[in-house]
């Protein structure tokens, strides 16, 4: 089963972290190079990096840190997230998958040959699939039923295993509209 990562904010959070150090270098030897007074000077940096024994405080706490960070970034590597594909039913024994955007498309289209449906937003979640049409009707008794009815037989043509119910929410004509 192919999976995407959980979560992407822990790398944008190092992302941004090693963008930052790298706009500070820049802008230092910028400043530096036009001889200008340096925000950040590279012979101080330079100076105190030096100065520094493997026996040192700062040393041991950026050694920490720095695998404290690497053994987060390893666990959410190694998290599995949400399937990008879902296995369907393997009847005849053919192992076979879709994926959530193209069930979701699938389901849209299907959605939109329901008599009265103007337009369908399509949520494949876990164990369902949720509906939010819209439609351009005054009357529209029965209609989510119907939705939910004619998905439920589309998903159970494609057979994707882990979806068991069709849940439809369904919202009324746009006010101001005429027709």
């Amino acid at each position: 089963m192919i999976r995407r990562p959980r979560r992407a904010i822990p790398a944008i959070v190092v992302a941004v972290l090693v963008l930052a150090v790298c706009v500070a270098v820049a802008v230092s030897l910028i400043q530096r190079l036009v001889g200008a007074r340096e925000y950040l000077s590279y012979d101080t940096v330079a100076t105190n990096l030096h100065g520094l024994t493997w026996h040192d405080m700062p040393v041991l706490v950026v050694g920490v840190a720095a695998a404290a960070l690497g053994f987060v970034l390893l666990a959410l590597a190694l998290w599995p997230g949400r399937a990008a594909v879902l296995p369907l039913a393997a009847d005849d024994g053919i192992s076979a998958g879709v994926t959530r955007g193209g069930l979701r498309s699938a389901l849209r289209s299907t959605a939109g040959t329901v008599d009265g449906v103007s337009a369908a937003r399509i949520k494949v979640r876990r164990k369902a699939v949720k509906v939010s049409a819209r439609t351009d009707r005054a009357g529209s008794d029965g209609l989510p039923e119907a939705i939910c009815e004619t998905l439920t037989r589309r998903v159970q043509e494609i057979g994707p295993q882990p979806v068991r119910r069709v849940r439809a929410k369904l919202r009324g004509p746009k006010t101001g509209e005429t027709g």
